[in-house]
């Protein structure tokens, strides 16, 4: 048994190309909206969990950099990853501090600058996010050219077609273009996306996420807390967290990641919810959408559509904001950035205000059942998160 934990507060920087800033000044951003926002001082945090992968910016140890700075010193803390679903880690790092009594606020902090390093190393990095000795060095993989062989495979065994992929980039720059948040804030058409160059066939640009640097940051608190901190809560329902083989040579096949699937069906079943009929519970999510097959991906692997088919849901814009079931409203990973350490904050951050009737015109869901969904993934497959934000209180634990 654990205690009931609500996020109480939620903090967002622009993401892109930050270079007005350094690490601790971008965090900052978030983490003094956050504070703001629960009403609460740096006094009261009893516990801070970071999440930075980093490798590429000039403070290789940034948690104590960035604490430091924001006044959140000497508060028990440590750094999590899990990939680029180390945001989500951190969260559940920050949601077990409440949960098991250690902590009555507790702060989880994202923050990524990528931009400080070469492009080149950027992609060299990210590219030993799976097994450096099989697949980087001996095959030279790129994150692109993992996610090709996904698309690739997905294309011959379904038959969607690039104009299918360029469907979920289309989609998702139309909402970033509403969210002033984001890296991208300009919509484009389906010309622009089928003529831009190829990156690793049949992914080209605009069918990859960004470099991008950005900060988000969630206070958390008990259900005692919370309910004297704010009157409109969103509790976490449930967390569901699995892990993929690092050798992709050891998959099933390129058709789901199996670590999804896993985590999406323990978040269920800790929620009572049944997966075949996921669809008429969550009222809006937002999915780990690195690459454009990424997204059509998450779409069977949470249920939202049967196998082969979640390209039919772009076809037809279901997953559109007044489709049957809105998917990345904020822009997702593709357009409105993808700070790997900050990405499932940024998640949460996004669905906290779409819950609570915030974000901007546009690109605001319509909320009945005040449930909504994050799916976060750390490389391709190798760490999955799926979290369940809920307006109503859960059931006892």
């Amino acid at each position: 048994m654990g205690r009931n934990v609500a996020i109480v507060g939620t903090g967002h920087s622009k993401f892109g190309n930050r270079y007005d800033v350094n690490i601790p000044e971008l965090a900052w951003e978030a983490i003094k909206q956050a504070l703001d926002e629960a009403g609460v001082d740096q006094k009261d945090i009893d516990f801070a969990s970071f999440s930075n992968v980093g490798g590429w910016s000039s403070e290789p140890l940034p948690a104590l950099v960035v604490l430091e700075y924001a006044g959140l010193t000497p508060k028990a803390t440590y750094r999590v990853e899990a990939a680029c679903a180390s945001g989500s880690a951190a969260i559940k790092a920050a949601h077990d501090a409440v949960a098991s009594g250690q902590a009555d606020i507790a702060i989880a902090i994202g923050v990524e600058k990528m931009n400080e390093s070469p492009t080149p190393t950027v992609i060299e990095f990210i590219g030993r996010a799976g097994n450096y000795f099989w697949e980087f060095q001996n095959f030279g993989l790129t994150f692109p050219g993992y996610y090709a062989l996904y698309a690739t495979a997905y294309m011959d065994k379904y038959g969607a077609t690039e104009e299918d992929l360029c469907r979920v980039a289309v989609k998702n720059h139309y909402y970033a273009s509403l969210n002033p948040k984001a890296q991208f804030t300009k919509p484009i058409t389906m010309e622009m996306c089928m003529n831009s160059r190829y990156i690793a066939w049949p992914l080209k640009l605009f069918d990859c996420s960004p470099i991008t640097d950005g900060a988000a940051a969630v206070i958390l608190a008990s259900e005692e807390v919370a309910k004297k901190l704010t009157d409109s809560p969103v509790w976490i329902e449930s967390i569901g967290v699995a892990s993929g083989t690092s050798n992709l040579s050891k998959r099933q096949g390129f058709l789901s990641l199996e670590a999804a699937v896993e985590a999406a069906n323990m978040a269920y079943k800790k929620a009572g919810l049944n997966r075949e009929e996921i669809v008429k519970h969550i009222d809006v999510a937002e999915v780990h959408d690195c690459f454009t097959i990424a997204e059509i991906l998450a779409y069977e692997d949470l249920g939202f559509a049967k196998r082969g088919e979640g390209y039919k849901l772009l076809r037809e814009e279901q997953t559109h904001k007044d489709g049957l079931i809105p998917v990345n409203l904020s822009g997702g990973l593709k357009a409105k950035g993808h700070p790997l350490g900050a990405t499932g904050i940024s998640m949460a951050v996004d669905l906290t205000r779409q819950l609570q009737g915030r974000v901007e015109k546009g690109r605001q869901a319509t909320i009945v059942n005040g449930r909504a969904l994050a799916h976060n993934i750390g490389g391709t497959g190798h760490y999955a998160y799926v979290t369940l934000y809920n307006l109503s209180k859960p059931r006892t634990r």
